[in-house]
């Protein structure tokens, strides 16, 4: 694959965005994601790459609590568990993968900062799924991330370079 000609974005993540790309479409599996604090800075690294889409189907961008419930994610997880709980984090994955027809999903869901953050969940929280194609939901992997107040910027990019490492196999 040739290089990016412009590009914005912190060379790590180009490369994490390669290596996801190049690694999916050796194993013949299609990518989506469902990003909240990221505010679609995963799909922008897997779209840096020319001739990314014959590996990339899709990404939705589900920053405000309706906007997760619309791709199918139920209110009521939201409002039990809260948008950045391992729940939300998992419904958003199941829900990325039925509407994207994807193989493979990575979701996340965090609090990027300044504010937003709690003694419970502090900024730096992130929580990241995945989901795959034929697999029993109760096998996915979701986790939690304390990345630290690293600035917005810094915890947006921590958890890209994280959500782009679940889309290895």
């Amino acid at each position: 694959m040739s290089e990016p000609i412009d590009t914005l974005l912190p060379k790590e993540l180009i490369e994490a965005g390669r290596r996801a790309i190049d690694a999916n479409r050796a194993a013949g599996r299609t990518i989506a994601v469902a990003e909240s604090c990221t505010g679609g800075l995963i799909s922008a690294a897997l779209t840096e790459l020319p001739g990314s889409s014959d590996v990339f189907l899709a990404g939705f961008v589900t920053y405000a609590d309706d906007a997760k419930t619309q791709i199918g994610v139920g209110r009521d997880i939201v409002e039990t568990f809260g948008a950045v709980s391992i729940a939300t984090g998992w419904a958003m994955a199941q829900a990325a993968l039925k509407e994207s027809g994807a193989d493979i999903v990575v979701a996340v869901t965090g609090i990027a900062g300044p504010a937003g953050g709690s003694d419970k969940k502090p900024v730096g929280t992130v929580v990241l799924a995945r989901a795959l194609k034929g697999q029993d939901p109760d096998d996915m992997h979701a986790d939690k991330h304390q990345f630290g107040d690293l600035g917005r910027g810094g915890v947006r990019l921590q958890a890209a370079l994280k959500a782009l490492e679940l889309l290895l196999p």
